[in-house]
């Protein structure tokens, strides 16, 4: 059976826990302080994990798991805090912790987090730069030249959840072999960064990475993007074009919002990955590629190809490998290195110097279910960032910023009977300017793009 030890200072809560978790079959221990949980662990039997207060009556919680980290032992450690505490639950997730788990908590959630942490691969600590420092990337993790100067500030780091550990894991084992891979998961959660870093894992990393949004291509041009074309073909071709498949010969290609291309294209795109081979519009001659394809969506392809809107061979051929990205309700504490990270960003970018968040702030970001995920989380920082006088973000501007975010603006899609004239009425007070209409509607480019395809609006 696995030993966990708690520490806990607050021996009724402390008690408790010890007795349900006993009830499910673990042997556990407790102490109340970090000096006795040193001594607990100099002992014979040392536990197979340890679950921590952060506040203990001799030292913080964070000293204990630094300690441990310190001398080398890497079991597994998941944080007990509060709400008001998340900052310091950020801090433990940089020093090596594997999770943590706010009070109050349902036991089912901590059972399910005690049975990742045992069965996850040792975390190593994060070197600290400062209490609002994002991890460094591992260095085992390429992000194909998507990072910043070495002493500047990074574009991406890792998630440090069990969801983002699967996600790697994943990411890992299919990048070095030929496989398509197709991503699935909601809009704003990373699938393009994902990519990028199938690429830059790959053996193609030498090789040139060409990302394309089909949901921002008009249809009638959408062969001419993909395979390129030849002078004349068309009314303004005026030159020859190479493609998305020639541009991307010899590395990756990324095809994002896939499920956007039209039926024809859809055709010819099959044939070209069957043939490695593609005809420029216009052209009677056929050009060789080697790529590696990389597909992206936040539909359900399988139920667009049972509605016959998506071909079933050509889902097949795109979806050798499939993964789906974890929205960032289900990353834990890696939304507080998220936003830790755009926080610096936002800084560097608008010239500002905010430490991070308030306690009140940090717990209202936890409490939210980010339905725009990492995007939408960006978005509120940098808003937030800008509109802060103090040193820390407080919970008046994080909840003004979030509510800028998520209630609707007057012109707002949310009833899709008139969502075609308030689109239409958009782009007249926007002069036909489709990033000002995206704006007045509350909703990024590629989705009016993909809602003016859809009623048909040029």
């Amino acid at each position: 059976m696995k030993k966990i030890l708690i520490v806990e200072d607050d021996l009724a809560f402390g008690t408790l826990i010890q007795t349900w978790l006993r009830k499910k079959g673990f042997v556990v221990e407790r102490v109340t302080s970090v000096g006795a949980a040193m001594r607990q662990m100099g002992q014979d039997g040392a536990p197979d994990l340890v679950l921590s207060d952060l506040r203990l009556p001799d030292h913080d919680g964070l000293e204990l798991l630094q300690q441990l980290r310190a001398e080398g032992r890497q079991t597994p450690f998941i944080v007990m805090t509060s709400y008001a505490e998340v900052q310091n639950a950020v801090l433990a997730m940089k020093s090596g912790a594997n999770d943590y788990i706010a009070k109050p908590f349902q036991p089912d959630i901590l059972l399910e987090k005690i049975r990742e942490a045992l069965a996850a691969q040792p975390v190593p600590a994060a070197p600290q730069t400062g209490p609002s420092a994002p991890a460094a990337p591992a260095p085992s993790a390429p992000h194909g030249g998507e990072e910043g100067p070495e002493d500047g500030v990074p574009r991406h780091i890792e998630g440090r959840s069990e969801a983002s550990k699967k996600l790697y894991g994943l990411v890992a084992l299919v990048a070095p072999t030929p496989m398509s891979v197709l991503i699935l998961g909601e809009s704003g959660t990373g699938k393009e960064y994902v990519a990028r870093r199938i690429h830059a894992q790959s053996q193609r990393a030498k090789g040139p990475f060409v990302a394309i949004d089909c949901g921002a291509i008009p249809r009638d041009v959408a062969a001419s993007e993909l395979f390129g074309h030849v002078k004349g073909a068309f009314t303004g071709a005026d030159r020859d074009k190479k493609g998305a498949f020639e541009l991307a010969d010899g590395g990756t290609l990324f095809l994002d919002e896939v499920g956007n291309l039209g039926y024809e294209v859809q055709v010819q795109l099959l044939r070209a990955l069957q043939e490695r081979r593609i005809r420029p519009v216009g052209s009677t001659q056929e050009t060789a590629v080697d790529l590696r394809l990389v597909c992206a969506t936040n539909e359900d392809l399988a139920r667009r190809v049972a509605d016959g809107a998506f071909r079933e061979d050509l889902y097949h051929r795109i979806n050798e490998f499939s993964i789906h990205m974890p929205p960032l309700r289900e990353r834990g504490a890696d939304l507080f290195l998220f936003a830790d990270l755009f926080v610096r960003q936002a800084n560097e970018e608008l010239g500002r110097s905010v430490a991070g968040f308030d306690e009140k702030a940090a717990a209202r970001m936890a409490s939210y279910p980010w339905p725009g995920n990492l995007r939408e989380l960006s978005n509120v920082v940098k808003r937030a960032v800008l509109m802060t006088k103090g040193g820390r973000i407080s919970l008046d501007v994080m909840a003004q910023c979030m509510e800028d975010t998520t209630q609707p603006a007057p012109t707002a899609l949310h009833d899709e009977h008139d969502e075609r004239q308030r689109i239409a009425r958009a782009l007249t007070a926007a002069g036909g300017n489709k990033s000002k209409a995206a704006l007045l509607l509350g909703i990024d480019r590629k989705t009016l793009y993909n809602k003016m395809r859809k009623y048909g609006i040029s």
